[in-house]
């Protein structure tokens, strides 16, 4: 059987050589040699693939993998942005594996939201599986590692975590197990950062605001600048009106991440729950600029317009937020893989 390989990699080399325009056999020349684990040789196969309109989307999936296996990290996770921006085209196969390494990947390059939309994605369709377990485990726990090199000491947290992460986000969803874990993860590691939080977020997902509150209170105890649980703690404040207290923990956070649309709004929802259009409109006008994407941001620069007069403005805000919001329901997020109904690549 080897051998027979070996003569059909020779064959569409040959091939290649003598018509480099032979897209069949490029491809089929790239698949050999990364069913053989050659992945530096399968590599320039592929990127050579990328001119090609027929094979450029799975090809940008197969030179992602590659560039994995082969330590050229960054590489990798623009290979797989592409893909995703091609419409993650590629056999069930593909898309299993190319999915979660993207994930990998994401996590890695602290894109833990991300990786989480991906990895939570997977498992409701895969169910109780330890690669996932273990992916989300890193990704709830915001630990920039991947599985191969993540120090021996943070195996049992990650383990726990992943472990609740996963059955909170079954279909349906399993809290009862999700919480046993979670319970386990915060006696053992209760100083440990992100555990905290990380108990907070399953809270929110089981509707019990109190207990997640109380819980983004503690992490902050260990993580004083924790940017998360910051901007969690400004909406129950403003929530329960607790303007002033709210204030506080805003100004923490912008101090904490100048460079986060999400502190920006939170401090400017602020200053609009006290009155301050002026402040609001400043604040709300940084977030635009830092995320001119972000629906509630548009939605708040417009109300806080209309406080002030500025009825043009106001307007076109809410015209954007309007128009951003219709794109959100319509269009597929940039991370979440559509159904199995995609086209299929060769």
């Amino acid at each position: 059987m080897q051998n027979r390989v070996a003569e059909a990699i020779r064959l569409y080399r040959k091939g290649t050589q003598l018509r480099p325009s032979w897209a069949d056999g490029w491809w089929y020349l790239g698949s050999l040699f990364y069913d053989q684990d050659r992945f530096s040789e399968a590599a320039p196969v592929f990127r050579h693939l990328l001119a090609n309109p027929l094979y450029r989307g799975s090809a940008h999936a197969f030179l992602g993998l590659c560039e994995y296996e082969t330590g050229r990290y960054e590489d990798a996770l623009a290979q797989f942005r592409a893909w995703a921006g091609a419409g993650w085209v590629g056999p069930s196969e593909l898309r299993d594996v190319g999915y979660y390494h993207f994930a990998l990947l994401l996590t890695r390059d602290g894109e833990f939201i991300e990786s989480l939309s991906l990895l939570t994605w997977m498992a409701q369709r895969r169910g109780d599986d330890p690669e996932i377990a273990e992916a989300m485990g890193l990704a709830s726990l915001r630990m920039r590692y991947l599985p191969e090199n993540y120090p021996p000491e943070f195996r049992e947290r990650i383990w726990l975590a992943g472990k609740a992460a996963l059955y909170a986000q079954q279909k349906p969803q399993q809290y009862e197990r999700a919480d046993e874990y979670a319970e386990r993860i915060e006696t053992r590691y209760a100083d440990q950062p992100e555990v905290h939080a990380f108990r907070a977020t399953l809270y929110g997902f089981e509707k019990k605001p109190a207990d997640a509150e109380r819980e983004y209170r503690e992490e902050l105890k260990i993580s004083r600048a924790h940017l998360s649980s910051l901007i969690a703690l400004v909406g129950f404040d403003l929530d329960k009106g607790d303007v002033a207290e709210a204030g506080v923990f805003a100004r923490q956070a912008v101090a904490a991440a100048p460079n986060s649309a999400e502190a920006h709004l939170r401090l400017g929802r602020v200053f609009f729950a006290n009155g301050d259009m002026a402040a609001a409109v400043k604040e709300l006008e940084t977030a635009k600029e830092l995320a001119p994407e972000n629906p509630g941001v548009r939605s708040h620069l417009a109300m806080a317009y209309g406080k002030m007069g500025r009825t043009q403005n106001a307007k076109a805000e809410s015209a954007a937020y309007l128009r951003l919001k219709k794109r959100a329901e319509a269009t597929t997020p940039a991370v979440i893989p559509p159904g199995e109904t995609r086209e299929k690549a060769h």
